[in-house]
């Protein structure tokens, strides 16, 4: 974000010296990125959301998703949406399998040229969705009625960001003149776990426990955009109230079954939208 907040003031200041400039004019548009390149998981990928797009459409990118949404608003000149369904940190330098064939290393979407990029990972790493969905079945998956999360998955969690801190590294040293948003994931889960009844079978501590792994995750991707230096999006406040308990058409992360097409627990097209609007704020 400074470097476009550096870009901004040097544009002010030419523009305020310039003959005739209107000393009063605070308009002046921020310059709108123009090679942008999406990265990451199906978070991004936005699967269901809208028509399949990109190759290989194992990935399940979304001709809705919020890169698309983003590069729409900012009317860039290219965009590069290489994110895929069940991407973890490895697979930014390693190709992805996918039913449909492989996906290409995600780092490879990036050049010396790149003036955005948006990042959003580590779910998978932390394995988030697969722990939602096994719960119920281990007695030791959390510490149900603990205010915070267990030793064993604090530990995962940074692991897991120490991989992140590794992406966003080698981001900066293949697209250094990039403007880079770590983009942090939605509200899944609300505040009261017992909202969730009869919805999830999961009981009222067992979502609060959920709750609290899914607060550590964030928090451990909005301090390692802090330690980076790139532009942190905390995408809860902008769906809170939305998540996979709410009534159906307030929803914007669909339930364990679809209602919309959207894929179980992903954003809707109107969560998409939701990032999109989250990302776009935080770059004005």
């Amino acid at each position: 974000m400074r470097k476009a907040l550096a870009i901004a003031a040097l544009s002010a200041v030419a523009g305020a010296c310039a003959p005739g400039a209107d000393a009063d004019d605070t308009s002046l548009p921020i310059p709108a990125p123009q090679r942008y390149v999406a990265l990451g998981d199906s978070y991004v990928s936005g699967p269901g959301t809208g028509e399949p797009a990109g190759v290989p459409t194992g990935c399940l990118r979304s001709d809705n998703n919020y890169p698309r949404l983003v590069a729409a608003e900012l009317s860039v000149a290219t965009l590069s949406d290489v994110s895929c369904g069940g991407a973890r940190t490895e697979h930014m330098t390693e190709p992805q399998p996918t039913p449909q064939g492989d996906n290409p290393p995600q780092f490879d979407a990036l050049t010396p040229q790149t003036t955005l990029v948006t990042l959003g990972i580590g779910g998978n790493d932390v394995n988030f969705i697969e722990l939602t969905a096994t719960c119920p079945e281990e007695d030791v998956c959390l510490d149900t009625g603990a205010p915070g999360v267990p030793e064993w998955l604090a530990s995962v969690i940074a692991e897991a960001g120490a991989r992140v801190g590794t992406v966003l590294s080698e981001i900066s040293q293949r697209a250094p003149h990039a403007e880079v948003v770590l983009v942090g994931y939605p509200t899944i889960l609300p505040e009261d776990g017992a909202e969730c009844a009869g919805l999830l079978p999961h009981s009222a501590d067992e979502i609060d426990s959920l709750r609290h792994a899914l607060d550590a995750l964030n928090t451990m991707l909005s301090q390692q955009a802090k330690a980076h230096d790139v532009t942190y999006v905390d995408t809860v406040a902008a769906t809170e109230g939305h998540g996979v308990c709410a009534p159906e058409d307030e929803r914007w992360i669909e339930g364990l079954e679809s209602v919309t097409g959207a894929h179980p627990l992903h954003p809707t097209a109107r969560g998409e939208r939701a990032l999109a609007d989250a990302v776009l704020d935080a770059l004005s």
